[in-house]
């Protein structure tokens, strides 16, 4: 339970006009509660409290309520629960889960792997050690995954043949899920290394596996090969 502190004051806060809230999903900029810097929305995460006073993480911002805004960053969110800022930001109790940056991390990297679900079943996945080496010099491989226990071995060839066709450094390299949340993901087994093709669905892919690792701090975990 995040009590209240009394004693706080909501430093840099503007006040706020009577009448009814302005919507803050609309706002390009927002606070983050914890560090108290300015930053664009899209580099923060939303929290909305329930009515029963709980936390409740909003990544698509569709939540209605006044909202209160963290650092996209297991750290920051960590730091918002020990400076007890999401009390302060709702101006109100809050039960906040002490494992809520574990929370937000598990629905992160969920979404990525839904994504990665859709561009399967769009045909933008191929698995499989010899059909990936073989989709790098034939077909438009935007990506590679790996899983996170893949071989050094096997990691080096395909390495190896990025570097042949002068595609190490622009092809970024996925190694932010283990094997079995690929299977789970791709309704197959034994993932280890796949090719992703061109497309939409992609590109969204991708752009959540970076705001992943971000999340994480991991900057191995997007990175070329």
């Amino acid at each position: 339970m995040e009590d209240e502190d009394p004693t706080a004051v909501e430093d840099d806060a503007p006040a706020r006009p009577a009448g009814p809230e302005k919507d803050d999903r609309r706002a390009p900029e927002r606070t983050c509660v914890a560090t108290r810097e300015v930053k664009a929305v899209g580099e923060l995460i939303r929290f909305v409290r329930a009515p029963d006073g709980t936390v409740v993480p909003d990544l698509k911002r569709e939540l209605p309520g006044r909202g209160v805004w963290v650092t996209a960053s297991r750290e920051a969110v960590r730091l918002a629960v020990k400076k007890k800022a999401f009390s302060r930001g709702f101006k109100e109790p809050a039960t906040v889960d002490p494992a809520i940056d574990e929370q937000v991390a598990g629905l992160i990297g969920r979404s990525a792997l839904g994504l990665l679900g859709f561009a399967n079943k769009a045909g933008l996945v191929i698995t499989g050690f010899a059909k990936v080496e073989a989709a790098l010099s034939k077909e438009n491989v935007v990506a590679l995954i790996e899983a996170s226990e893949a071989s050094e071995d096997g990691v080096r060839k395909l390495g190896q043949v990025l570097r042949r066709l002068g595609m190490s450094s622009d092809t970024p390299v996925v190694r932010l899920f283990q094997g079995p949340q690929l299977d789970l993901a791709l309704g197959r087994s034994n993932v280890v290394h796949a090719a992703l093709l061109a497309g939409p669905v992609s590109a969204a892919f991708l752009a959540r596996c970076d705001a992943y690792a971000r999340y994480l701090g991991m900057n191995d975990g997007l990175g070329p090969a």
